[in-house]
């Protein structure tokens, strides 16, 4: 069990104040249990309100650019674009489904697609800078800065519909902005829930957790999508003004250590020791609470075993999954389905099947690699079987809807699964590696390393499909299943290390089993 803090050192410490109110009204301190269920629930709600603020622009994209069958390869990287109507007329006569100057011409889907790049290019640079920020600052007024930050600059792209703003630069300062804040996020939030929860039910619980994105990606589709008859600004206001709204929660209840708010560790909560052969018997997570711990470096995170390779394996998982997020409800919406075409709205709405299935693909994949305890392993054999999964969703997609929404379903638990295992308990497990010895602080920055370099393929391939998809749809899922293919490629030699692991493991416990035989057979 972890050293109780002494009475002087728990009035030393404060919680936020609605931990305290909390305790307050219940007139006694709060289980570690109930801070663990408190921190659950609130980065649940706060990673879910970043996602539907992110997920808001794919749905809108139909929308601005109505034309996209016109669109070809004739763009100008990061222009200016003005409507030919004047700004008076365009205002007054807007009606869904006419457009939105500059996306509107003939070259708005690769626009479209360059406001992807600028976002998630950002969001990326950004991310290593949160990453080293986070384990030096306190995580719980970090996350309010950046969700508060994300709420503003969301709203200030829809503001765009009714000041009329037609400047295509407005939008791609804007995107940058709100990329910039959206990086504070995930490093924040999984670095609390890594010092909040133990290795050995991480990749159930955090698979669970991880439900969040498709969440988010559901609850942003659907507010988008309704909003869009009031006019496509409400779809960018809403979830502006939902995520502002959760960030004032994350500042009044998130805790964001045991330490913080001087919560005893249960000793069922610690952690079980490493496996055989690991070196290390201490819990993952326990340190000496008399030394003080310094936060890793960008650069000794980097050295961390496992942590390159699945930062890269990340790129192509997340060029993948950030290529359906922006792009599907766009796709589905050009695409004929049993001979019909959808409205952007019912587009919308269908496109969250994709993620539903994530939810149950993150679940599963944690589930099987906590039973297993190989993440390399399960991390593949999803990418592995996303490849025939979007073959078959562009081959027989279009066949009828039924069919349409099984294999998104399909492909949707594939492609998100090892994406949500990578960047939960893999990155977790990794922030608190054994070569750090209990150092814990570590967290955001492994965090922010893998899922940084993951969201640089996030801005590529949104990117790369703005403009291929002007071509042929066919070579945008020829490039997602090269993608998936590498992506699994990379993790080969953790591969044959955990089975190389599982075979001497099995072999040890044959000779131990053996050997009390032999000793009666004497």
């Amino acid at each position: 069990m972890s050293p109780s803090l002494d009475p002087v050192e728990r009035n030393q410490i404060k919680p936020p104040i609605g931990i305290r109110f909390l305790e307050c009204v219940k007139k006694r301190r709060l289980s570690y249990g109930t801070h663990q269920a408190i921190v659950l629930i609130v980065t649940f709600l706060a990673y879910a309100s970043y996602h539907a603020a992110r997920k808001t622009t794919s749905i809108v994209k139909s929308t601005l650019d109505p034309q996209s069958s016109e669109v070809g390869l004739r763009s100008v990287p990061w222009r200016i674009t003005y409507s030919n109507e004047p700004v008076a007329r365009k205002r007054s006569s807007w009606k869904l489904g006419e457009g939105w100057a500059p996306f509107d011409a003939s070259d708005g889907t690769a626009l479209l697609g360059e406001l992807d790049l600028a976002f998630l290019a950002i969001y990326a640079i950004g991310m290593f800078f949160s990453g080293h920020l986070g384990d030096r600052m306190n995580l719980r007024i970090f996350l309010t800065i950046g969700m508060v930050g994300t709420g503003i600059f969301t709203s200030l792209f829809g503001v765009g519909f009714w000041e009329n703003v037609h400047n295509f630069y407005y939008y791609l300062i804007v995107q940058m902005l709100a990329g910039l804040f959206q990086s504070t996020g995930w490093p924040s939030v999984v670095a609390v829930v890594g010092k909040w929860f133990g290795k050995r039910k991480r990749g159930l619980i955090m698979g669970i957790w991880n439900a969040h994105t498709s969440v988010g990606n559901i609850s942003g589709s659907l507010i988008a999508a309704a909003m869009l008859s009031y006019g496509w600004g409400w779809s960018f206001v809403l979830p502006g003004l939902v995520i502002a709204f959760v960030g004032l929660l994350v500042f009044l209840l998130l805790p964001v250590s045991p330490e913080a708010v001087g919560a005893d560790k249960d000793e069922d909560e610690l952690d079980s020791p490493n496996k055989a052969g690991e070196g290390v018997t201490e819990p993952l997570l326990a340190s000496d609470p008399d030394v003080k711990q310094e936060a890793v470096g960008f650069i000794e995170a980097w050295k961390i075993p496992g942590v390159a390779p699945f930062a890269l394996c990340l790129f192509f998982s997340k060029l993948v999954a950030y290529t359906f997020l922006y792009w599907l409800p766009f796709y589905i919406s050009q695409t004929a389905i049993d001979g019909k075409y959808l409205s952007d709205g019912s587009s919308g709405n269908l496109s969250t099947l994709f993620d539903v299935g994530g939810v149950v693909g993150g679940i599963l994949a944690g589930h099987i690699s906590d039973r297993l305890d190989a993440r390399a392993i399960t991390a593949a054999s999803f990418m592995y079987c996303a490849i025939p999964s979007l073959f078959f969703y562009r081959s027989y997609g279009h066949l009828s809807l039924g069919l349409n929404i099984a294999l998104m379903f399909i492909t949707g638990m594939f492609v998100n699964g090892p994406y949500a295992l990578i960047t939960t308990a893999v990155s977790a497990d990794l922030g608190t590696h054994s070569s750090l010895k209990g150092n814990s602080r570590a967290l955001a920055t492994v965090t922010a390393i893998i899922d940084g370099t993951g969201s640089v393929g996030a801005a590529i391939g949104p990117l790369l499909t703005g403009y291929i998809s002007s071509k042929s749809w066919n070579a945008v899922f020829a490039m997602l299943m090269a993608a998936a293919l590498v992506a699994g490629l990379l993790l080969t030699r953790l591969i044959v290390a955990e089975v190389a692991a599982k075979i001497a493991e099995s072999r040890s416990q044959g000779s131990t089993s053996r050997a009390p035989a032999a000793a009666l057979d004497v």
